[in-house]
C-alpha cells in the first residue's frame, strides 16, 4: 500500500539486481520536476482514451498531452495520492483530507468537484486517500480507517475496526487488505475472504491487478510476486525473489512490468524469467519507483519518487551499448558461426547467439575478443574466414583467437577479388597506404605484395568484375585502378573535371551490381563510353540531388542510406523505390565512419556514436499504428487575451466533438492554437499540418511545430483543423475547432438597421424636398408671368436705356482710344526725352575733346537748344491739358477733393490712372523706380487709401 511505500522510501536502502539484460535496451525518456513544473513524487498514473496521461502528483493532478504539461491542484493545495478514470468518464482523485472528481467547465478546463460534503459528518475527518477504484457504477476511495463508496449520488462508508492496508480490483471485484482479516473481496456491502488460507503475518500487499481470465496478479513488499486463482496463492518464481515491489502490471500476454522502491524496474515474462532490468545505472533518474502504468501502445510509464520516466518498451529500435563497450563508437558488426561480433573504437567483442528471431533480445553475454583490443575498423568474411581490420594491422579470427596476417599499421577492410585466367583466390586489403594483395593457400592468408603505383588511403574499395578496382578518397576524388594479372596497368583519378560534382566527399559503393558514388549532389555512376562520371539515371529518381554519404543494399533489395546525418531506406517493391526516413536516429550515426549491417528484416545494425542501434525493420513498419491528435488550447487576442478552449469538449475519457460555436467580438480577432499528438511513441516521427477553413487556401506544409497563430482575421465563420502524419505516411483523423468572429459594430445587424432607418429618412427628406420644389416652381411660374407683364410694360423704357448705354459705350470707346493715343504720345515723349538725354551726353563728350574755341561755342549753342526742347517737352501744363481732355476734369476733381495734393503727386496720379509701369513713370518723372515706390506710398497715405486697394482702380473711380 502507498502509505507503507511512503515510509519505506524514507528509511530503506536499495538492493542490487540479479538479472542480466538483453543487448538491446529500450530508449528511456526522463522528465524531472523542473520539466513538468510540479512536485517530485508521482503516486499514481492513468491514461484516457484520447491518449492524455494523468499523474497523481504532490502538487495536484499532472497531465501530459504528448507535448505540454499542466498541473491541476486540489482546492486545499494538498498531495494527490491516487487517481482513477470512472465509469462516467470523469477523473476521480483522492488527496489529503478530500476526494472528488475532475470534469471540464464550459471552456474545456478541468475543474475539481469535492465529494467530501456528501460524507456523513462523523466520517468527514480523514487523512490520505491512498487508492481509488471504479467498478460498475460505483467509485471506491480508501483511507486507512474507512473505504468510501460513491454511487447514485450517495456515499456509503465501509468501516474497519483496525486499518485498511490496500484496495485494488481484479476479476471485476473490489479486493481489500484488512490488517487483521487479510485479503477480502466485496460482495454488495459485505466483505468475504478472498483466500482459502491465510497470509503470512507480515505480508504487505502493494498491488493487485488482472493476470488471466480467473487469475489475479499480486505483489508484496517483502514476499515478491504471486498469483491467486481459486482462492489459492502461488509464488511466481523467480519473481518471488524480487523484494520491495511497489507495483506490478501485465504489459501484454507475455510480459509483466515490476516496479520496485529501490532497484528500478523489471520486465519479466509470465513464467517469471526476467527479460530486462532498468535502473539508475541503465538510464533511470533514480531507482525509487512508486507507480507503473502500461499505456495504450504497450509502453511503460514510471512514477518515481523524484520525476517521471517513459520506457519505449514496444519500440522497434533498441540501443546496444552494454557496460563492456564503455560508450565506445560502433564501427563494424557481423555474424559469423552463430556469433555476433562487434567492432568498436576500443576493440572487438563477441556474443553467442541463441537463435532469437530478434537478436536485440539476446541476453548480454558480450566478451572481448582475445588480443583484439584497440581501434577496430572493419570485418569481412572471405573464403569462409572472418578477417579483422584494425589500426594495429590485419588479423584472422581463429578458434584460438586472432592470428596476425600483417603487422603493417592501419587496415580498413577486405575484398574478395577474382583474377582472370586463374582459380587462385585473391584478397584485396585496403589500408592507410594503399591496397595489399593477399593470397589464400592451405587455409592461410599471406601478404604477397601491394598494388603498384597507388599509395592513398583505401577505406572504400570495390571491384567491377572487369579487372578494375575503384577506390574513393574523401578529399581527393575517385581512383580507377586497371589491373592485369594483379599488375597495375593504369591509375586514373576522377574529380570534378571528370564529371563528379566536387573533389570532396565522394564515397564509392557497389549497389545493384553497379559501381556508384555517393556525392554531395546525388548518386553518380561511371559512363564507360565517356570515361567520366554522371548523375545515375537509375538512382536519380530515388535520391535526386541529396547528399548521400553511405549506401547499403539488404537481402530484400531495399537500399539503406545515410543522407548527411539522417538514416533512411529506399523501400523496394520489385519495381520502384519509396524513401522512408528513420528520424529516431537522426544525428546518432557515426559521422565519417558510417556503418550499416543488414542481417534480415528483423535485424539491422547501425553504427552509432555510442555502440550500435538495432532496428527490427518488420516490427518498425508494423508499429506505425494509429496517429492521434488533439487541440489542447485556443486563445483569442485583442486588447487582452481570452481563453476560449482548454482541451476538453466532454469528460476526461470521452471522445466528444464541439457542440457550441463561440461568437467572438471583432476586437479579439487574433488567435493562438496549441495542439499535440498523444501517441507517445516515436515523437521524432510526428509531423503536423494545419488548415483554417475560411481563411487558408490549402493545408500547411508538414512540420514539428505544435502551435499556430493567426492575426487580424476578418469577420466570418472559421474552422481550425489539424492532423498529424508519421514518417510512414500514416495520418491521424482531423481535430477541429469552430468559431465565429462577429463583425465590427458598424457592420452589425443593429448598425444595418440604423443604416436602413437613415436611408428611409433620407428618402423621406428627398420626397419632401421635391414636393417643396414643385410648389416653389408653381409660385415661381406665377411670379414669372407677372414679371413678363411688368417687363412688357417696361419694354420701351428698356429700349431707351439701351440706346443710352450704347451711347455711353461709344463714349467710353472714344475715351479709351484717346487714352491710348495719350499713352502713345506719352511714351513717345519718354523715348524722345531719353534720346535727347543720350545726344546731350554724347555732345558733352565731344565738346570735352575739342580744342578749337569756335567749335566749342557751336556745341554750346546746340546743347542750349536741346535744353530748351527738353523744357518744352516737360511742360506739365501742356500734358495736363491733353490729359483733362481725355479724362474729363480728372486733375481738377482731384485738386478739389484733395486740396493738399502737390503738382508732383498730381502728375504721379495721372500716370497711375493711365496704368503706366513703375519704370515708365520713373523715366517720365526723371526719378528712380525706388522714388516712384516712395511716391506711391506717400500718395496712398495722403489720400488715405487702404493698402489692399489698387491705385489704378481707385483713380478710375474718381
Amino acid at each position: 500500500m502507498k502509505s507503507q511505500i511512503f515510509y519505506l522510501l524514507l528509511f530503506s536502502l536499495g538492493i542490487p539486481g540479479f538479472a542480466q539484460n538483453p543487448i538491446g535496451m529500450p530508449d528511456i525518456v526522463n522528465y524531472d520536476n523542473t520539466t513538468y513544473n510540479a512536485g517530485t513524487h508521482n503516486w499514481d498514473i492513468q491514461q484516457d482514451r484520447n491518449g492524455v496521461m494523468y499523474f497523481a502528483n504532490d502538487e495536484g493532478v499532472l497531465t501530459f498531452d504528448g507535448s505540454r504539461w499542466k498541473i491541476y491542484p486540489l482546492p486545499n493545495k494538498t498531495i494527490v495520492r491516487s487517481i482513477k478514470i470512472g465509469f462516467d468518464k470523469k477523473l476521480y482523485a483522492g488527496g489529503q483530507g478530500d476526494f472528488g472528481f475532475f470534469s471540464p467547465n464550459s471552456n474545456g478546463k478541468l475543474i475539481f468537484t469535492s465529494l467530501k460534503e456528501k460524507i456523513p459528518k462523523k466520517h468527514q475527518s480523514f487523512a490520505d486517500i491512498w487508492n481509488v477504484q471504479s467498478i460498475g457504477t460505483a467509485i471506491f476511495f480508501r483511507a486507512e480507517n474507512n473505504i468510501f463508496k460513491w454511487q447514485n449520488g450517495k456515499i456509503t462508508v465501509l468501516e474497519t475496526k483496525t486499518k485498511w492496508l490496500y484496495m485494488g480490483m481484479a476479476n471485476n471485484t473490489i479486493i481489500a487488505h484488512e490488517k487483521d482479516k487479510g485479503l477480502l473481496k466485496l460482495s454488495g456491502n459485505n466483505w468475504l475472504p478472498l483466500l482459502t488460507g491465510t497470509l503470512p503475518y507480515d505480508f504487505m500487499v502493494s498491488s493487485i491487478s488482472q493476470f488471466g481470465k480467473d487469475t489475479i496478479l499480486m505483489s508484496s513488499f517483502a514476499h515478491g510476486l504471486h498469483t491467486i486463482q481459486g482462492g489459492k496463492i502461488t509464488p511466481l518464481n523467480p519473481a518471488a525473489k524480487i523484494l520491495n515491489i511497489s507495483s506490478a502490471r501485465k504489459i501484454d500476454d507475455h510480459s509483466i512490468a515490476i516496479a520496485t522502491l529501490y532497484n528500478g524496474c523489471y520486465l519479466m515474462d509470465t513464467r517469471g524469467k526476467v527479460i530486462y532490468h532498468i535502473s539508475k545505472g541503465s538510464g533511470l533518474q533514480n531507482n525509487a519507483i512508486i507507480s507503473v502504468f502500461k499505456d495504450s501502445n504497450k509502453n511503460i510509464w514510471l512514477g518515481l519518487s523524484d520525476g517521471i520516466s517513459f520506457i519505449a518498451n514496444n519500440n522497434a529500435i533498441k540501443h546496444i551499448n552494454p557496460a563492456i563497450f564503455d560508450n565506445a563508437a560502433g564501427h563494424t558488426a557481423i555474424i559469423y558461426n552463430h556469433t555476433f561480433y562487434a567492432g568498436l573504437s576500443n576493440g572487438f567483442y563477441s556474443l553467442p547467439l541463441a537463435g532469437e528471431t530478434d537478436i536485440s533480445t539476446t541476453q548480454n553475454n558480450f566478451a572481448p575478443v582475445p588480443k583484439a583490443n584497440g581501434q577496430a575498423w572493419g570485418m569481412n568474411i572471405v573464403h569462409g574466414k572472418l578477417l579483422l581490420a584494425r589500426h594495429e594491422g590485419a588479423f584472422e579470427l581463429t578458434a584460438k583467437g586472432t592470428q596476425p596476417i600483417s603487422s603493417a599499421q592501419g587496415y580498413w577492410n577486405f575484398l574478395s577479388y577474382h583474377q582472370a585466367n586463374t582459380t587462385q583466390p585473391t584478397v584485396l586489403a585496403g589500408n592507410y597506404n594503399g591496397i595489399s594483395i593477399l593470397n589464400y593457400v592451405n587455409n592461410t592468408f599471406r601478404i604477397v605484395g601491394n598494388i603498384a603505383n597507388f599509395s592513398e588511403s583505401a577505406r572504400f574499395v570495390v571491384s567491377d568484375g572487369k579487372n578494375n578496382v575503384w577506390v574513393s578518397h574523401p578529399y581527393k576524388g575517385v581512383y580507377k585502378i586497371a589491373l592485369a594479372n594483379m599488375h597495375t596497368k593504369s591509375v586514373t583519378l576522377y574529380t570534378d573535371k571528370k564529371g563528379l560534382p566536387s573533389t570532396f566527399n565522394n564515397h564509392v559503393y557497389q549497389v545493384k551490381n553497379r559501381i556508384v558514388v555517393g556525392t554531395e549532389k546525388g548518386v553518380y555512376e561511371y559512363n564507360i563510353h565517356k570515361d567520366s562520371f554522371e548523375i545515375s539515371s537509375y538512382f536519380a529518381p530515388v535520391f535526386g540531388k541529396k547528399y548521400v554519404r553511405y549506401l547499403k543494399e539488404d537481402a530484400q533489395g531495399n537500399i539503406w542510406f545515410i543522407e548527411e546525418k539522417k538514416l533512411g531506406v529506399a523501400q523496394y517493391n520489385g519495381k520502384t523505390y519509396k524513401l522512408l526516413y528513420i528520424p529516431e536516429l537522426n544525428g546518432k550515426t557515426l559521422g565519417g565512419f558510417e556503418h550499416i549491417y543488414s542481417v534480415d528484416k528483423n535485424n539491422l545494425f547501425v553504427g552509432a556514436q555510442k555502440g550500435f542501434y538495432h532496428i527490427n525493420y518488420e516490427k518498425y513498419l508494423a508499429n506505425a499504428g494509429k496517429q492521434q491528435v488533439r487541440i489542447s488550447l485556443v486563445k483569442a487576442f485583442g486588447k487582452s487575451d481570452i481563453g476560449l478552449f482548454n482541451g476538453y469538449f466532454g469528460n476526461v475519457n470521452e471522445n466528444s466533438k464541439q457542440n457550441e460555436v463561440p461568437r467572438i467580438k471583432h476586437g479579439w480577432n487574433s488567435f493562438h492554437f496549441e495542439y499535440s499528438s498523444t501517441i507517445n511513441r516515436n515523437k521524432e516521427n510526428t509531423f503536423y499540418s494545419c488548415y483554417l477553413k475560411g481563411f487558408d487556401e490549402k493545408w500547411s506544409a508538414l512540420d514539428k511545430k505544435t502551435e499556430k497563430d493567426y492575426t487580424n482575421l476578418p469577420a466570418g465563420h472559421y474552422t481550425f483543423m489539424v492532423k498529424t502524419q508519421d514518417n510512414l505516411g500514416n495520418e491521424s483523423s482531423v481535430a477541429t475547432y469552430e468559431f465565429d468572429i462577429l463583425p465590427p459594430w458598424y457592420q452589425s445587424i443593429v448598425a444595418y438597421l440604423v443604416y436602413g432607418l437613415i436611408l428611409l429618412g433620407i428618402i423621406y427628406l428627398v420626397y419632401k424636398r421635391q414636393q417643396r420644389k414643385i410648389m416653389n416652381q408653381r409660385i415661381a411660374f406665377q411670379k414669372e408671368q407677372e414679371h413678363i407683364k411688368y417687363m412688357h410694360q417696361l419694354e420701351m423704357d428698356k429700349s431707351e436705356k439701351e440706346i443710352i448705354n450704347l451711347k455711353n459705350e461709344k463714349l467710353e470707346l472714344e475715351i479709351e482710344t484717346k487714352n491710348s493715343e495719350l499713352a502713345s504720345n506719352t511714351m513717345h515723349l519718354v523715348q524722345k526725352a531719353d534720346m535727347m538725354s543720350k545726344i546731350k551726353n554724347e555732345l558733352f563728350k565731344l565738346k570735352n575733346e575739342l580744342k578749337d574755341d569756335t567749335q566749342t561755342a557751336d556745341f554750346n549753342k546746340i546743347i542750349r537748344l536741346l535744353n530748351a526742347e527738353e523744357k518744352s517737352d516737360e511742360s506739365w501744363e501742356q500734358f495736363s491739358v491733353h490729359f483733362d481732355r481725355v479724362h474729363v476734369d480728372f486733375i481738377k476733381h482731384l485738386k478739389d477733393k484733395f486740396p493738399s495734393i502737390t503738382s508732383t503727386e498730381l502728375r504721379l496720379s495721372a500716370y497711375l490712372k493711365m496704368n503706366l509701369s513703375t519704370k515708365e513713370i520713373a523715366t517720365l518723372m526723371k526719378i528712380s523706380p525706388r522714388g516712384v515706390e516712395v511716391g506711391r506710398y506717400r500718395l496712398r497715405k495722403k489720400l488715405n487709401i487702404a493698402s489692399n486697394v489698387n491705385l489704378f482702380e481707385f483713380f478710375n473711380a474718381v
